[in-house]
């Protein structure tokens, strides 16, 4: 089957119009892509800026914001551990607990390094220590919104990234060839895209001699050894020399540039705006990144403030991930954050097929349509009831919280069942249900068993006792609903 990116307009600002308006829609659509979705009081303020100026704050924000303290074990060895296999399993959930609650809470900037740790990928099963595990992530988190040519530069020396695709083992008596052609077919120029494999040859010479670890104190850094590496003059992309690592970096750069910010912003669009490209939009971003000298910023507020992104056809076009599409439930209903839950959801996560720290193989998470399928999808609907469950336990047995984000959303309009239940559906999918019929069973499950009389006669309103638990049925409802899986 063929898909068709319908989406028009340019990467010229959008300037909000009649027919294009600044709405909670289009609001709710910026926060869903720019980070993980927001709370009322986050789009009630974004409605009262230009998007050009919410967007500007966000990514500017993203930029200032400090990296994550390191914990006490971040530089820790073998030696340094009294019981080991039982404290680096307490490291790594403490760690991965961490990163999930920045992905709530940091915006944008822990959203981009999500979005990196499917880029730039390792898995911790390979390495197993909690300091590597540590630095590479914090590697991602500095780099989430920076410089793309330094961060492919540091990524590489990684013991994460050295250990997961052999650059350890890469020596100039056994040459690995893995990170070379790793670094050109996933990380920088697609596959088969602008390389030979002479290049890829060539290339893992150049790399060689970043091997020396002390093996019997795993856990350190992994050094440079002279030694190991191969001094020979080496043909990279027709040019000639003893290239070293950092010399790899530079010609990949001067000499492959364009399809490099191709292939990266191909990868940003399809991401955050429409798995389906629209190659003219990826031709102007890659441009853009070009002449900004790699800095990601830029592109990311051109992109984000484009009227192609707020195009309509661009609205609820792509299926979350299991972590994001709960955190962002969490987001869109104003939940107070729970560190705990936060851990319940990666760990549940894990077992469908999203572990933090292990994406499916060195490509990554496919993503979109891979994540649904008919076990997933009622994974996906019970967690969103659970997490209900999980306040309403937490909070005493009452949802009261529901209350206040039906209140929320209506106003003062609190006594309108069919408009209540109507703002409810619409904050929650992209686009509303499709059809009035797909309205009327909707208001069916949130009116339940009260009498009718009690709606007609001004009786009922959200302060009605059971006003909370309706609320909550209703939610129930529309998480059943495939519209709800797209954001």
């Amino acid at each position: 089957m063929t898909f068709v990116n319908c989406a028009e307009g340019t990467l010229e600002t959008y300037i909000p119009s009649v027919d294009k308006p600044w709405n909670r829609q289009r609001a709710l659509h910026l926060y869903r892509r720019i980070q993980l979705g927001g709370n009322l009081n986050q789009i009630n303020n974004a409605l009262s800026k230009t998007p050009n100026q919410v967007v500007d704050d966000i990514v500017d924000a993203a930029k200032d914001l400090p990296l994550t303290p390191a914990p006490d074990w971040a530089q820790w060895q073998q030696s340094d551990y009294t019981d080991f296999n039982n404290q680096i399993s307490e490291q790594f959930l403490q760690w991965a607990q961490t990163w999930l609650v920045n992905l709530k809470k940091n915006g944008l900037k822990d959203r981009m390094s999500f979005f990196w740790h499917n880029h730039f990928v390792t898995r911790q099963e390979s390495y197993g220590f909690p300091s590597w595990m540590y630095q590479y992530q914090s590697l991602l988190e500095k780099h989430a919104v920076g410089n793309f040519k330094t961060f492919v530069y540091e990524i590489g020396l990684t013991p994460a990234m050295l250990i997961y695709l052999n650059g350890i083992q890469n020596t100039r008596f056994d040459i690995n060839e893995n990170y070379a052609r790793e670094l050109y077919e996933l990380f920088t120029l697609g596959v088969n895209n602008g390389y030979t494999q002479q290049d890829v040859s060539e290339t893992a010479k150049a790399l060689t001699g970043w091997n020396s670890i002390d093996i019997n104190n795993l856990g350190g850094p992994i050094t440079f050894n002279n030694s190991f590496h191969d001094p020979s003059q080496k043909t990279i992309f027709g040019k000639t020399g003893a290239w070293a690592y950092e010399d790899v970096i530079n010609l990949l750069f001067e000499e492959r540039g364009v399809a490099i910010s191709e292939h990266i912003c191909g990868k940003l669009y399809r991401h955050f705006i429409n798995p389906v490209q629209d190659d003219q939009i990826i031709t102007d971003l890659a441009e853009i990144l070009r002449a900004n000298d790699w800095e990601l910023a830029p592109v990311l507020k051109q992109l984000f403030k484009s009227e192609h992104f707020f195009e309509e056809a661009n609205i609820g076009t792509i299926i979350p991930g299991h972590i994001e599409y709960m955190f962002t439930f969490l987001s869109e209903i104003g939940y107070e954050d729970d560190d705990e839950l936060l851990l319940l959801i990666g760990l549940g996560a894990q077992d469908i097929g999203q572990a933090i720290f292990n994406p499916t193989d060195v490509a990554g998470w496919p993503g979109n349509r891979s994540w649904i399928n008919s076990p997933n999808f009622f994974f996906r609907q019970e967690v969103i009831t659970n997490i209900m469950a999980y306040y309403y336990e937490k909070n005493g047995m009452t949802i009261e919280e529901l209350r206040l984000f039906a209140k929320q959303l209506v106003g003062s309009n609190i006594n309108d069942e069919k408009e209540i239940c109507k703002a409810i559906i619409d904050h929650l999918t992209p686009k509303g249900f499709q059809t009035d019929p797909e309205y009327d069973d909707a208001l069916v499950t949130f009116k339940g068993e009260i009498p009718d009389n009690y709606f007609t006669d001004g009786t009922w309103n959200l302060d009605w006792e059971y006003a909370p638990a309706q609320v909550f049925y209703l939610i129930n409802h529309v998480s059943s609903w495939p519209e709800y899986q797209l954001k």
